[in-house]
């Protein structure tokens, strides 16, 4: 099976080379193909368009229509009997379709495979073909392939000499045909199944239902509408001839098989039908002492059959024309014959042919005779065995196949499981990691609502603090503005009064003293009233808690180091529209910045401004320290934090930086 099975798998390497095929179009497929079907033309020119109509198919792209007409491309070299290139076109699509899962092609392929093996006598291959396509058809409830593939797995049966399976699996076939809706599909394969069953009895020696088959095919055949009808015809005669045959009823085999001979004229196909029917004609002539047209019948027979290499058919022409002349006293000839058809059953091992051939030796060559004859029965002995093994090895090709294809499932089954169990457990995971997720997101949301309601805390209490200071504040800068009012100035005024008093002297002296006094009680009197003002005016436009934090903030920067720092807060900028968590995490802000430069800048000067621009506040902080590197640099916990408290007030952040060209941090944050 391998053997044969490389040998039809080689590249293509021969007779396309010489051919003309360069200009093929593709356009021009269909009459390709029409035309390698011509009968009327040389098989020559049917196999040129056959490669042409190949290069087409093979350029093609892989899809069903290319797999279809692959499939008619083998077709046309089972017609012109080139098997070689049929069994290598049939591999190829078989290979393109399991590419695509395709199996109603592979199925179809499986069947074609099981055909040539059948052809070329490999029946355990042929057999495992037919069963693989079998159980496919089975598998896509396809009725009619599957019948038709029963049939062909019949006719296998038949050639092997098992006869009872052969006959089962016909029966089989009509049963799953008989419910079939299309009527040309059910004749059809009644058809090949009645004249299976008639060669089937035949070989049983059941002549009365081999003949009734036989007739019953005829009957089926008349009410077919097919291409070639004449043809088919000729082969139902042909088997009736062969019937009749067996019979010994030579007279109305010989008219079955001139009737087979005037139907395959009409259509003129199949060579091999003719040089059955000529032949099987010739030796019924033969046998019923019929002269005319002989011993030319017989070699036109031959003639055909060398032409198409028909090895089964050269054999059986030559053992025939050696009965002729044994029969006609040439026994030269007889003996010649006889010889070249036990050659050529040595050569292709066809049991039956063999001991045809020995039998007929013995009987032309009797001095060898006990040879030819012990040959004879030693080859019988092992045909016997094997006819007995071969129904063993058909069972145990079914057995192996379903036990395979039952590991197989199991396989399957079990790599379902594992693949529900892992995706279960993958879901499962996933899931896990979802709730860890969303808890630490839950738990990460809780800090930070905790650690804004404590900066809202401590914010609160730096404002109460600096509130209960600035109200203290307030309070004594009243009391010292009364008392300056109430007080000083009072008693300034009863002082002028009392000058004034001095008008009533009028001596040179008095009036100089008198207006000394009153001028300077005056500049008295408005100065204290400017403290006065001044005090009221610094309590209206001081600025309000925030700006007291931060300005305390830059004190204790400017008593702790010893870099100079530049501050400018923008008095444009109110701050009561602010909300809280704006001022803490500005404040937390240049804060975290100070603290930084403080540790790594090794800054002299450091600048921070607060301004407003449009409606929002900008925050700059500056220093000419070292500096960093802001693309390699990892980001610490410290920037992080700030570049989050932007963030969490929907504003920008932004550092710039360069080694020894210092740091500036830029913070945009929207004032509302």
């Amino acid at each position: 099976m391998l053997f044969v099975y490389f040998g039809c798998t080689q590249k293509q390497t021969d007779d396309k080379s010489v051919l003309n095929i360069s200009n093929v179009s593709k356009d021009s497929l269909p009459l390709y193909f029409s035309l390698a079907n011509d009968f009327n033309l040389s098989r020559e020119k049917r196999l040129e368009y056959i490669y042409k109509a190949n290069v087409i198919v093979t350029n093609s792209e892989n899809d069903s229509l290319n797999r279809v007409n692959f499939f008619k491309v083998a077709n046309r070299y089972y017609n012109i009997n080139l098997m070689k290139e049929y069994c290598k076109t049939v591999n190829l699509v078989l290979e393109n379709s399991e590419k695509v899962s395709d199996t109603v092609s592979m199925a179809k392929a499986y069947t074609y495979l099981g055909d040539y093996y059948r052809i070329k006598l490999v029946s355990d291959s042929s057999f495992l073909f037919y069963y693989k396509a079998e159980k496919m058809y089975e598998k896509l409830n396809n009725k009619f392939d599957l019948a038709k593939t029963l049939i062909n797995k019949s006719d296998l049966l038949f050639r092997v000499g098992d006869f009872i399976s052969s006959e089962k699996e016909v029966f089989k076939a009509l049963r799953i045909i008989k419910d079939y809706k299309n009527q040309e599909a059910v004749n059809e394969v009644n058809y090949d199944a009645y004249n299976i069953l008639g060669m089937v009895y035949n070989g049983m020696n059941e002549y009365d239902n081999s003949i009734a088959y036989h007739n019953k095919a005829l009957r089926t055949l008349d009410k077919m509408q097919i291409i070639g009808k004449s043809q088919t015809m000729a082969i139902s005669y042909l088997n009736l001839g062969m019937v009749y045959s067996s019979l010994n009823n030579y007279e109305m085999a010989k008219n079955y098989f001139e009737k087979g001979i005037e139907q395959q004229r009409i259509d003129n196909q199949d060579l091999k039908i003719k040089a059955s029917l000529l032949d099987n004609f010739a030796y019924a002539k033969l046998k019923s002492n019929d002269k005319e047209g002989l011993p030319n019948l017989f070699y036109e027979s031959l003639e055909i059959r060398d032409s198409l290499k028909s090895a089964a058919g050269i054999f059986i022409s030559k053992m025939h024309l050696s009965e002729y002349y044994s029969v006609y006293h040439d026994t030269a000839q007889a003996l010649k014959f006889s010889k070249e058809a036990l050659s050529i059953a040595r050569s292709t091992n066809v049991t039956r042919d063999l001991m045809k051939a020995l039998n007929q030796m013995s009987v032309l060559d009797p001095k060898n005779a006990t040879t030819y004859t012990k040959e004879y029965i030693r080859i019988n002995e092992e045909l016997q065995k094997e006819e007995r093994k071969i129904g063993e090895k058909f069972s145990r090709i079914e057995f192996e196949t379903d036990q395979i294809k039952g590991e197989n499932f199991d396989l399957e089954a079990k790599n379902r499981k594992l693949v529900y169990f892992f995706s279960g457990l993958t879901i499962l995971g996933l899931f896990i990691y979802i709730i860890k997720s969303q808890k630490a997101k839950n738990r990460e949301l809780l800090y930070k609502q905790q650690q804004q309601k404590a900066n809202e805390d401590i914010y609160n209490l730096m404002i109460s603090q600096q509130n209960t200071i600035e109200a203290n504040r307030v309070q004594e800068k009243k009391r010292v503005a009364q008392e300056l009012h109430d007080g000083v100035l009072g008693r300034m005024f009863g002082v002028r009064m009392n000058l004034e008093g001095l008008n009533r002297f009028n001596d040179d002296l008095a009036v100089t003293q008198r207006h000394d006094y009153l001028s300077e009680l005056k500049n008295i009197e408005q100065d204290i009233r400017e403290i006065s003002h001044d005090l009221n005016r610094e309590k209206s436009e001081l600025i309000n808690n925030f700006v007291a934090i931060v300005d305390n903030l830059f004190e204790e920067q400017r008593k702790t180091f010893s870099c100079k720092l530049i501050t400018n807060i923008d008095s444009n900028i109110k701050w009561d529209l602010a909300v809280n968590a704006v001022k803490i995490n500005l404040y937390r802000i240049i804060q975290e910045s100070l603290q930084n430069i403080n540790k790594y800048a090794n800054a002299t000067t450091v600048k921070v401004e607060l301004k407003k621009q449009e409606n929002n506040i900008i925050l700059t902080i500056s220093d000419d320290g070292v500096g960093f590197n802001v693309n390699l640099k990892k980001k610490g916990i410290g920037l992080q934090n700030m570049i989050s408290r932007a963030k969490d007030c929907n504003g920008d952040f932004n550092v710039k930086s360069k080694k020894g060209e210092g740091t500036t941090i830029t913070v945009s944050i929207p004032l509302e």
